[in-house]
C-alpha cells in the first residue's frame, strides 16, 4: 500500500529546538517562563495591531474565558456559528448558556448576516438578548466582518472572533484575529502552526489579558498563602509548548504560501471537472487556505470520492456537519437556510498540509480523476 497522505499534519521549522532546548538548559519547564512570554510578543508583533496575547492550552480554553469575561453565565444565550467544529459552541454550555446557531451564506460558508439579523430580533422578542455573537472564519476563509460587526453594534453585542483556522488569513489587508471584543487562535496538531496543543486568547486591553492569566492559572490571589476569592482553571500554556510555537512563527508565512499553493494546484488540475468546484476568495479577502475544499454535485459522489481516496490511503473528511444537526445540541434553537446543510452534504476537504510533496499532490490528483473516470 502507498504510504499514508494526512489531510493536515505538523510540520516542523527546524528552529523549535533551540527553544525547547534553552528552556530545559534553564529549567524552565513550569507554565510560565521567557518563551510564554516570548511567543505571546511573536504572535502580537505579527497581528500588528494593538492587542495583547495570552498563550492558553487550546483554543477551546480562549473561547471558554473570553465567555467568563463577558459575563456569560447560567441562563444566558449566545449566537454560535453553526457551521463549525464543536469547539466554537461546547464553552457555551460549559457556562450553562445555550447556544443559539445561525446558519450559513454562500459567499464564504460564514455565519449568514441576514439570519443572524433575524435571530437577534427574534431573541429580544422572546425576552433575550444574546450575550455574545461567536462567529468563525471557516478553513481560514474570514467571514463577513463589516456586515457581521455591524448587526453586532447595532444590538450592542460583543463578537468572540474565532480564528482557530485562521491565523495568517486577512480581511481587506487586516489580520484575523483582530476583530472581534475577543478573538482566539488554535494551535493544534493539524493547524496552520501548531504547538502540539495549545491556543491564544487575544484582548483589546492589558487589563483584560491578566484577567484571562489569572483565571487561567487557578485565580490565586495575592497572599502569602493559597487564596482564592473566584473560581480559576489550569489552562496556562508550558514554558516548553511556548518553545514549539517560537520556532513555528519563524515559518508561518512560508506555510501560508505553501498552502495557497495547494489550493491553486487543486483548481488547476481540477478545473476541466464539472462536478468539482471550489470556494473563491471574495474581494477583499485573504485565506490562508488552512484547508482546500471542493463541493461535488452530490452527497453520493462526495462519499464515493471520499472512500476512492480512502483505498488509495488518502486522507479526506467530509465538511463540518453543522451544529444544528449534531444530537448533543438538538434540543437548541436554530435559524437556517439550508446552506450549511447542503454544504455538509456535498463537501470535502483534500490533503492541504504545508508539507505535502508534488509526488503526494500528484498521486491524488490521480486518484480523484481515476474516481470519475470509473
Amino acid at each position: 500500500m502507498n504510504p499514508k497522505i494526512w489531510l493536515s499534519s505538523p510540520h516542523m521549522s527546524g528552529n523549535e529546538l533551540k527553544y525547547i532546548t534553552e528552556a530545559f538548559d534553564t529549567n524552565w519547564v513550569a507554565p510560565l517562563g521567557p518563551n510564554v512570554n516570548g511567543f505571546e510578543n511573536d504572535i502580537q508583533t505579527y497581528l500588528n495591531e494593538d492587542r495583547h496575547v495570552a498563550a492558553l492550552a487550546s483554543g477551546t480554553s480562549a473561547l471558554h474565558l473570553s465567555l467568563i469575561l463577558l459575563g456569560v453565565s447560567q441562563g444566558d444565550e449566545v449566537i454560535c456559528q453553526s457551521k463549525t467544529f464543536s469547539a466554537s459552541a461546547n464553552p457555551i454550555v460549559y457556562q450553562g448558556a445555550s447556544p443559539i446557531f445561525i446558519d450559513s451564506e454562500k459567499d464564504t460558508w460564514n455565519m449568514c448576516p441576514v439570519q443572524l439579523e433575524i435571530a437577534i430580533k427574534d431573541r429580544i422578542a422572546k425576552g433575550k438578548t444574546p450575550k455574545a455573537i461567536i462567529a468563525v472564519h471557516l478553513y481560514g476563509m474570514p467571514y463577513k466582518v463589516d456586515e457581521i460587526n455591524k448587526i453586532a453594534v447595532k444590538y450592542n453585542i460583543p463578537v468572540v472572533e474565532d480564528s482557530a483556522e485562521s491565523l495568517g488569513s486577512q480581511y481587506k489587508n487586516k489580520n484575523c484575529g483582530t476583530f472581534g471584543d475577543f478573538s482566539i487562535l488554535s494551535f493544534n496538531g493539524n493547524k496552520i502552526i501548531t504547538t502540539s496543543g495549545g491556543g491564544a486568547l487575544i484582548t483589546k486591553t492589558l487589563k483584560l489579558k491578566e484577567k484571562a492569566v489569572f483565571l487561567a492559572t487557578q485565580a490565586r490571589d495575592s497572599a502569602p498563602h493559597y487564596l482564592h476569592s473566584e473560581i480559576g482553571y489550569n489552562y496556562r500554556m508550558s514554558n516548553i509548548v511556548a518553545g514549539i510555537g517560537r520556532g513555528q512563527m519563524t515559518i508561518l508565512d512560508n506555510h501560508v504560501a505553501k498552502r495557497r499553493s495547494n489550493y491553486k494546484f487543486y483548481v488547476e488540475s481540477l478545473k476541466n471537472n464539472e462536478k468539482i468546484t471550489f470556494l473563491q476568495e471574495p474581494k477583499g479577502y485573504f485565506s490562508n487556505r488552512w484547508l482546500s475544499c471542493i463541493l461535488l454535485d452530490s452527497k453520493e459522489t462526495r462519499e464515493g470520492l471520499r472512500l476512492a481516496l480512502e483505498k488509495e490511503n488518502i486522507e479526506s473528511r467530509p465538511l463540518w456537519k453543522p451544529m444544528h444537526q449534531q444530537p448533543v445540541f438538538k434540543e437548541y434553537p436554530s435559524y437556517t437556510n439550508g446552506v450549511s446543510d447542503e454544504l455538509f452534504n456535498r463537501g470535502l476537504c483534500l490533503p492541504s498540509g504545508s508539507n505535502l510533496t508534488k509526488n503526494e499532490l500528484d498521486r491524488i490528483i490521480s486518484a480523484i480523476n481515476a474516481y470519475f473516470v470509473t
